[in-house]
Parts: C-alpha cells; structure tokens; sequence
C-alpha cells in the first residue's frame, strides 16, 4: 500500500507537539558528544585504535591481506571497510589508511602500501583506485587471537554483520605509534615510543606491580618520533609528563656542521621535527630571508632525496653556527612543542588521562584478558575433540558390532548411544567414520592424539587456575614482541636522542635575528617616536605636528635596545627595530609601551652594557644604578627610581667620572665625590643636595682632573679646573655657593 497522502485528522488542534528546547538541545548534544568521544577521537587504551583503524584492521584480515600474501587495491579496502562496517566518507577512510602506511608518520606502520602513499614534504597520496595495500607484521600482532574468542563482537551499524569492540592487542600499540584527537571538551596527544623500550618496562611491571613511575623510566628514556630529531628537555621534566599523562616535549632537528674547506661551511639539516612538513618550513625559511629576519643566513637550499638533507649557508664564515640555528629555532619549526595529553579511553568505556604506569598496567590487564579468553576456547576446542577421539576408541575397540548395528539396526544412532553410553556427538561422528579410517594405523595416530590432547588440557587448566602462571605466559609473549621489534632491528632502533638545550644568551639571539643598520632615533616633546634610517648629522630638516617638537635625537643600531626613562621613575626598553620608521611623524610612545598618561620623558638613550647611571628627582634625591638593573622585558616597564608627588624624576646621566655637580634652580652648585652615592636597582635614593626652596636644576658627572665643562647659549666653552672648584666642593646634601661667572642662565650644564 502506497504512502497516504491525506493529512492527519485535525482533530481540533494542530497536530504539532511541544518540546522543550533546552532539555531537548541538552540530549542532542549529550548525544553528539559522546559519540565523538567514544566512537571517533579517542583511542581505546588496550589496542590503541580509533574504530576507523580498528575497522580497516578487521576488513584486511577478512580479506586475508596478511603480510605474506599479495597486495589488494586500496579502493576495494575502502569499500569493504565503508560498506560493512563503516558508514562514513570514502575519502576519510582512506585517508586514515594511508596515515597507517606512512614510515614518516607512523612509528610502527599497520599497512604495508605500494605505490604513491605521500611524502613529508606534504605531497598527498595517489587516489585509492591507484595504490594497494597489505597489512605489516606489526598489525598481525594487534589481531593474533582473534579467531579464538580473544575479544567480544558487536553487530555493525546495519546488524547484517559483526566487528570487534577491541582487538587481541599482542603489540603495544597505543604508546608505540601514538595517537591526537580532538573530542567535545576533550582532547588527546600522545607522541611515539620505542617498543622495545615500552616491552622492556612492560616485563619489570610484571615482576613488580607496585614499582614506581622512575624504575619504568629506566627503560623507557622518552618519545621515539619515526622521524628522529633530539628532546631538548631535563629528565624532571619528562618524569613530571609521564607521571601527570600531561605535559610536552620540545622536539629539534638534527643538525651537523659540515666542513667545506678553506675555513668556509654549511649546516646541513638530517632530521625534522615530528609532523612538520618540510615543503613548507623551507618556504617559511625563505620567506624569513626575503623578510631579512635572519641576518646570519645567505641562502637554503633542499638537496633531499630518499633522506632529509636540507643545506643552509651562512652570510660569512665567522658566524657562529649554534646561534645560527638557535636564531632558526627560535622563528621557525626547527623547534616544535609536541603536547602530552594522554587521554584514553579506560577500559574501553571512561575517557581518562592516565600515567605511563596506567597505559602499561591496562594493556597488560588486557592481554591477561585475551589470554584467558583464549586459553578457555582452545579448552573447549580440545573437549569437544577428546570427546569425538573418546568415541572413536570405543568404535574401534567393538568394530565388528559397530558394522553390524550400522548394518542391521533402523536407528544405529540410539542402539550405539544406549549400548556404549555415547554421546550424541560421539554417535554422529562414529556415523560420519570412513572406511579407510578403520585401519589398525588409525587406531595408534587417534591415541597418539587423545594422549597430547589430554596433556594440553592439563597444562592449559594448571594455567587458568594459576594467576602466576598467566603472567609468566604473558612474559613470554610480552618478550617475543621485544625480540621482533628489538634495537638490532631495522625498525626497532631508536631515532630520537635527547640533549640538554645549548645554554644561549636570549640577548645574542635577538640581535642575531635583526639585520644590523644605523639608525637615527627622534623623540618629541610630545613623546613621539621614529627611527630614521642611517645616522643623520644635521636635525634641523626633521619635521613635527603642529605644537610639537624635537626633544632629543640619537644614533643607534637596529639591534641595539632603546632604554626610555620617565618622571615616574620608571624604564621602558624598547628594541631599535621596532620604532616605526622615518616616514610621517612616527606612533606615541604610549602605543609603544605602556606608559602612564600623566608622565613625560626624561631621557632615550641606546642600551651600554656594564655602564653605571646617575638618577636624580626634581627634589634633589639621586643614586646610581647598574643600567643592566633597568632593563626591562615587558611592556609595563621598570620601576627603578620611588618618587611621589609632587616630586618626579629630573635627571638620568651616564656615570662617567669621579665627581658629581649638581645645580638647583636657585642657581647655587655643589661639588662632591661620586663615592659618596650608593649603588642600588631601586628606591628614592639619598640627598644630593639641600634647597630652601625649588628643586634640582641639572646634575653633571666629571673627571676631577679634566675640570668641570659648560656650554653657554653662544655654545661657548668653559671650564673650571679642580684648584678652580674648591669653592663648591663640599659634601654630599649641603646647599652649595652661588654659580661661577658665566654659568649659564639656563641653570643647565649643556
């Protein structure tokens, strides 16, 4: 009967039903996300496999794609794969069989591909009616045991069909190959490992369940990415990841100096971070030399075949190759953080962060599972056929009356069962004997095999009902996948190494990663800033906005650090190279920096490091400070010198001499020993000098020997020697004598 197309009766409503929307959005959702989590982005502890894997695994062993047997095309895979048991996208099935294939991506491949499977350069795969694909020993061993009842089946989203809930798991799958996903409110990250190594810490868990997390570290040192590289990190801090199931490495590549001759050489690149693609860090590279943010740098060249070699040539032979590559680390993925998050599936069913510890401990839980599982089927097995090998010896043994009963009886069944107390099976199989098998030879080979049976059946129920002995099988089984995966293996031996990270100057690296060129840097009254490209002599050209102008102009390099002090006391150090340049009027400082609105600048000066500063307040307060203590890393700025209003910082001089001469603006001067200013990297300092009324005009360092300079306003120079200032010398925080003659009416030395 066809679909009716008449309506519903009305029935005096509308035939619409009320839902609530937030509780029917909490189910949906709720919905969603658990099957995200449990049926596609986490791993499941005891095999490692997401179900797509798991389902490409199942399909290949149906259609007997073992190691030893030739390859099937990688389109029929995805068929059976998407037709029986996985109905999802084509493309997203074969691109997870392809991951399975790749020696770059997949520590332990689980398929064996030929043809074109991609490269690390970020080339994809041919299309799937191109490649084939069988599966690789490693994959044999995450099914051995599943034909002997080794896990439990579920029916298929269709229930034509039955796929395992979890594979047997002979190979430590989940830390050997690693897994990341991305769930609803959850994510998982776990990098490779040596399945030696993994086997190793495996076999001590077994002897000592209660061992601690640092004896399993013993054997496993680390990741073990399939594409090498070196973990720059401390054991503390690989111990605290394991330990937590969070935490990350950080992951470089492997380099080597490579001599050229007549004092010239390359670096040559053999090994790239795990999971960058190296088409694309060579473009990032380039495009960084066009960007000339890598001033030690000349050229990259990619001269990889089969391996990774990846040449870089530095701008000339006496730079220094560790902060060359240090300055690539830094800007490139050279260096890259793998994350730690080893959130599982636990037991199958509860999404967990466990420890290295709690992985092992689980997947050995699972293979004692699997082992009594397999041992009771194999038990059943040798049951049912020492019942049929039970039932043969007595046919043999009353031969002649078995031929006359199947000759003369209607029933030969139920007289055999009633005259010898058989079985039904035993009765059906004496039945199903051929003439051939009742010769004497067959008598010795059915005994021969009942006395073996019977003693495999001893030993397998001596194991089920000996925990001890489940675990010395386990060991055995658990040392056979060390054996095959060993460090004398091809595919068995360590990739990655670990180093403790060059202990580099941040500093250094920062100016390695800026091209070094004079700059002439302008500051406003009004607090704007710019760097105008080489070192300009003459000021007079630089133009202002209306109202503004030039407070002060320096030379500097671009690598060098521009150090601001303002009336607050405080230092802001901005990098040369990162002024805005010559055009317009520049930015204000305080898009710069963070700089409050109620204070100016005092003074810009390029950083000197070891060089000592004289701060002076308004109040006539100073002390000196090692301008290394002033430099600052954030955009907040330092807080060197404590002043509170309506005090504020006045002066900041280079302190280059032995003798202080500070002015105040009642134009009386003092002279007195630098000796007598502390040294500290912060607070408001001690009296310089004493006023009545006002504060400090200007505050000058000199040498004694040299005599004390000033320039007036016709840029005259005059000078006192040392026999000159005996007047004005006195100690520190006195009020001083009037100015000499000529002093400047400024109040100001210069």
């Amino acid at each position: 009967m066809g679909k009716s197309l008449v309506p519903p009766p009305d029935n005096g409503g509308n035939a619409i039903e009320p839902v609530d929307l937030k509780r029917a959005l909490e189910e949906r959702y709720l919905a969603y996300a658990l099957s995200t989590i449990m049926h596609r982005a986490l791993p499941d502890v005891r095999d490692g496999l997401k179900p797509v894997h798991r389902r490409i695994m199942h399909a290949m062993r149906l259609l007997r794609l073992n190691p030893d047997q030739g390859f099937a095309k990688c389109a029929r895979i995805v068929g059976e794969v998407m037709g029986k048991f996985h109905p999802h996208g084509d493309q997203s099935i074969y691109d997870a069989l392809v991951r399975l294939a790749q020696d770059f991506s997949v520590r332990y491949p689980l398929v064996d591909g030929q043809g074109n499977f991609g490269n690390i350069d970020g080339d994809s795969a041919a299309a799937m009616r191109y490649t084939e694909a069988r599966m690789t020993d490693v994959a044999t061993a995450l099914l051995e045991g599943i034909t002997e009842d080794a896990v439990d089946y579920r029916p298929t989203y269709n229930e034509e069909d039955e796929e395992p809930v979890v594979l047997p798991g002979a190979f430590p799958n989940l830390l050997a190959n690693g897994s990341s996903g991305i769930a609803v409110g959850m994510a998982t990250s776990i990098p490779p490992h040596n399945a030696a190594e993994l086997c190793d810490a495996a076999l001590h868990l077994i002897d000592n369940p209660d061992a601690p997390l640092e004896s399993l570290l013993q054997w496993v040192q680390g990741p073990d990415f399939p594409t090498g590289g070196i973990v720059v990190d401390s054991r503390a801090v690989i111990q605290e990841a394991y330990e937590t199931g969070r935490g990350g490495f950080r992951l470089r590549a492997r380099w080597e100096k490579e001599d050229l001759g007549r004092g010239t050489w390359t670096v040559v690149v053999t090994e790239i971070p795990y999971g960058v693609q190296k088409g694309k860090l060579i473009e990032k590279i380039a495009d960084l030399l066009i960007a000339r943010r890598l001033p030690l740098l000349e050229d990259i060249r990619d001269e990889s075949a089969e391996d990774i070699r990846v040449v870089l040539v530095p701008k000339s032979r006496s730079v220094d190759p560790g902060l060359l590559m240090e300055s690539l680390f830094k800007l490139t993925e050279l260096e890259t953080r793998f994350p730690l998050n080893m959130n599982v599936l636990s037991r199958g069913k509860v999404p967990n962060v466990l420890s290295l510890k709690g992985v092992l401990q689980e997947w050995l839980e699972h293979r004692k599972d699997v082992l009594i599982r397999r041992s009771k089927h194999r038990l059943a097995e040798i049951e049912r056929r020492l019942e049929i090998l039970g039932g043969y010896l007595i046919a043999f043994l009353n031969i002649d009356e078995v031929i006359r009963i199947i000759r003369e009886e209607d029933e030969p069944k139920q007289v055999m069962i009633a005259r010898w107390d058989l079985t039904d099976i035993q009765a059906e199989a004496i039945l199903n004997l051929r003439l051939r098998q009742l010769r004497k030879l067959e008598e010795f080979e059915i005994r021969k095999e009942f006395d073996a049976l019977s003693a495999e059946k001893a030993s397998i129920e001596a194991l089920l009902d000996s925990s001890e002995k489940q675990w010395q099988t386990i060991k055995w089984e658990v040392s056979v996948v060390r054996r095959n995966f060993g460090p004398d293996t091809d595919i068995g031996k360590r990739r990655t190494t670990f180093a403790d990270a060059p202990d580099v100057d941040l500093g250094d690296i920062h100016q390695a990663m800026i091209e070094k060129e004079p700059v002439t840097v302008v500051i406003s009254e009004k607090g704007w800033l710019r760097a105008l490209k080489g070192h300009l002599a003459d000021f007079s050209a630089l133009t202002f906005k209306e109202g503004d102008q030039l407070k002060l102009a320096f030379h500097a390099q671009t690598t060098d650090k521009i150090l601001v002090f303002t009336t607050g006391g405080k230092f802001y150090t901005i990098g040369a190279d990162r002024l805005p340049g010559g055009r317009g009027h520049g930015e204000p400082i305080r898009i710069i920096v963070d700089m409050e609105n109620d204070q100016a600048i005092v003074t810009a000066f390029a950083h000197q490091p070891g060089r000592r500063l004289l701060l002076a307040s308004h109040g006539g307060y100073g002390f000196l400070v090692p301008e290394d203590e002033v430099v600052a890393n954030t955009r907040k700025g330092k807080q060197v010198m404590n002043v509170k209003m309506p005090d504020e910082a006045k002066r900041c001089v280079p302190a280059n001499g032995d003798q202080v001469a500070i002015v105040g603006e009642n134009r009386k001067m003092l002279v007195f020993p630098l000796g007598e200013v502390p040294e500290m990297a912060r607070g408001k300092g001690v009296r310089l000098q004493r006023f009545k009324d006002g504060g400090m005009s200007d505050i000058k360092v000199f040498t004694l020997e040299q005599g004390l300079s000033w320039h007036d306003s016709a840029d005259r120079t005059f000078t006192r020697r040392a026999a000159e200032l005996v007047e004005w010398t006195a100690e520190r925080a006195t009020a001083g004598r009037v100015v000499p003659k000529g002093f400047p009416r400024t109040g100001q030395f210069s």
